[in-house]
């Protein structure tokens, strides 16, 4: 049926009045002016001018042990290594959503190990939910526990290592869980590239990664971010994160 225009005068009005106006005129209607984005610089070999940097090779200022105290990781010519034994290290201060950027390597020489053997660390998110760090390398295991797995959750969707000896990067956007009165709302989501290359689209973690059982989540704030000992020399360098 048709309507006539005179039962719906708004809608007439409105469909005249822009067959009146000019192109540019009407794509004016679509724009949004406000709010407008905050400048933030990005150098192509430095850190975003809002991050907030946690290693940059002089210092541990920002890290302490996951036991408390001095983070005893050792520190030579701007690189940061694991020290088998002397535990986890985390940041001194708690984060919720984040960008997190790091680099890191694992030795060129392994001997006769393979597997989770062959030069095994992590970062974990809010110190619970973790990014593997593995030479993957024509490394064959159990693909939740290669590189760039949220550990026994999710596979990556490629396996982008490099050789082991060569530096690799991750950059990862995570969004940290909601909870209410203390229970799950809202579980956390993470995206990971690795190398430049996506393995993790936005996948919903289950709860704490484990190396035993199923994942749960538990109420927590947020939390730091935490590197781990797993009692092989991994390297780290260039160290950033970005509150979200």
């Amino acid at each position: 049926m048709i309507i006539p225009c005179f039962f719906t005068v708004l809608s007439c009005t409105a469909e005249t009045t822009d067959k009146a106006l000019e192109p540019w005129q009407l794509a004016e209607k679509s724009e949004q002016w406000e709010p407008v984005p905050k400048a933030v610089e990005a150098p192509a070999d430095a850190p975003p001018s809002d991050a907030l940097v946690l290693f940059d090779g002089t210092n541990l200022s920002q890290w302490e042990s996951a036991k408390g105290g001095k983070a005893e990781w050792a520190l030579e010519e701007g690189v940061l290594t694991v020290v088998p034994g002397k535990g986890n290290i985390r940041t001194k201060r708690a984060f919720c959503d984040a960008q997190v950027h790091l680099e890191w390597r694992t030795p060129a020489q392994f001997g006769d190990r393979d597997g989770q053997r062959r030069n095994n660390s992590g970062v974990f998110l809010q110190e619970r939910y973790e990014v593997q760090i593995l030479d993957s390398h024509a490394n064959p295991t159990y693909s939740n526990g290669q590189a760039a797995s949220i550990y026994k959750q999710h596979i990556p969707l490629v396996n982008a290592s490099r050789p082991p000896g060569e530096w690799q990067t991750y950059d990862i956007i995570f969004k940290a869980p909601r909870f209410e009165h203390k229970k799950l709302v809202e579980p956390a989501t993470i995206t990971v590239l690795h190398n430049g290359v996506l393995v993790q689209n936005h996948k919903e973690i289950l709860g704490t990664t484990v190396w035993i059982g199923e994942p749960e989540y538990e109420f927590h704030d947020c939390a730091p971010i935490a590197l781990q000992d797993h009692n092989d020399p991994v390297s780290f360098r260039n160290i950033w994160v970005r509150e979200l």
